[in-house]
């Protein structure tokens, strides 16, 4: 599925991050940018270990931030390693973390110059977010910087599994 929004482009595609063909990938890091399992540990595993050597330079990146280092053996030239909250219960600043992490690696990606961007479905997996309100943040904060800013031309969700694909799509439809 595909939306423009002002002069960008939202697109939701079901595969692998690793494999996007944008110049910027988003990794759902850690804070400690150790790696890990899910997006991370593929991200780290096709990418090679330039990636986790710049990683261990950097060292930390808070709840809501984002950090860059070049993508190694990727399509991408950069990946933007961003750290999603943890659900709790929806109380404890979840979804301003969660916005927060959007914004945060799209202004990384607008600062590098960069015009292609894909995500995955931040915080979704091991972090428990669920996928229906993280896809609602998630789209909001991109349709509200393409509203505000036209740097960037096409924003891709690479979604992992289908029932994350029909969803994002479910939540794009009412939001444009």
């Amino acid at each position: 599925m595909e939306v423009a929004v002002n002069k960008g482009r939202i697109v939701l595609v079901q595969g692998d991050i690793a494999e996007a063909d944008t110049e910027a990938i988003v990794n759902a890091a850690n804070s400690g940018l150790k790696g890990g399992g899910g997006v991370d540990g593929a991200i780290h595993r096709a990418g090679g270990p330039q990636i986790m050597e710049e990683c261990r330079i950097i060292g930390y990146c808070p709840t809501g931030g984002a950090v860059v280092t070049r993508a190694g053996a990727l399509k991408a030239r950069f990946i933007i390693h961003a750290v999603g909250p943890v659900y709790r219960d929806g109380t404890k600043g979840e979804a301003g973390l969660l916005k927060s992490v959007y914004r945060e690696s799209i202004k990384r990606a607008s600062e590098l110059g960069v015009r292609s961007l894909s995500f995955p479905a931040i915080s979704t997996g091991a972090y428990g977010y669920p996928l229906r309100q993280a896809a609602q943040i998630a789209l909001s904060a991109i349709i509200e910087y393409f509203r505000e800013h036209d740097d960037i031309d096409v924003v891709a969700f690479i979604l992992f599994d289908k029932e994350s694909y029909d969803v994002f799509e479910k939540e794009l439809k009412t939001l444009v």
